[in-house]
């Protein structure tokens, strides 16, 4: 549907979002990056927010949970459970603190190919409404801007 920059989104249906965008890293960086509570607080969330909180007991029946912060101060939780984790996919479940309009499934591939890694990222939404609210609303714009940061993230940083 839409290109901002590398990223990619189409909608294959009037629930489901994915996200899709390469990166020129090894797929262990990515997934190190997507992750790893340190690596996250790095690049996570919409342009001036920060990642005040990020929790992850990474392993299929663990939980996370994360809070974003604006510059105002304004925090927005979001927490689910992984369900499959393995080194070239994640699924895991994602609910909002303050508004239930319903559980989200996320999957996350890393799709590796001539040291590039492909992530792709795909989110059923509970309901088309809450999908479009959010289609609505700057997530675009603010994945396109994450994943920018993620890049630079994964230039930056040496990988072994």
């Amino acid at each position: 549907m839409t290109s901002a920059a590398l990223l990619e989104i189409a909608l294959p249906d009037d629930r489901t979002m994915v996200a899709t965008r390469t990166f020129e890293a090894p797929r262990p960086a990515l997934f190190d990056a997507w992750t790893r509570p340190a690596l996250l607080r790095r690049w996570y969330g919409p342009p001036g927010w920060s990642l005040a909180v990020c929790e992850i007991d990474l392993q299929v029946g663990g939980r996370w949970r994360f809070v974003m912060r604006d510059p105002d101060g304004r925090e927005i939780g979001l927490h689910g459970s992984y369900r499959e984790l393995t080194p070239t996919r994640i699924v895991n479940t994602e609910s909002w603190e303050d508004w239930d309009p319903g559980e989200c499934i996320v999957t996350t591939d890393f799709t590796a190919r001539d040291g590039r890694t492909t992530l792709t990222n795909t989110v059923v939404y509970p309901t088309p409404e809450v999908l479009r609210t959010l289609l609505d609303s700057s997530l675009e714009a603010d994945l396109a801007s994450g994943f920018e940061r993620l890049a630079a993230l994964l230039g930056a940083t040496t990988w072994s």
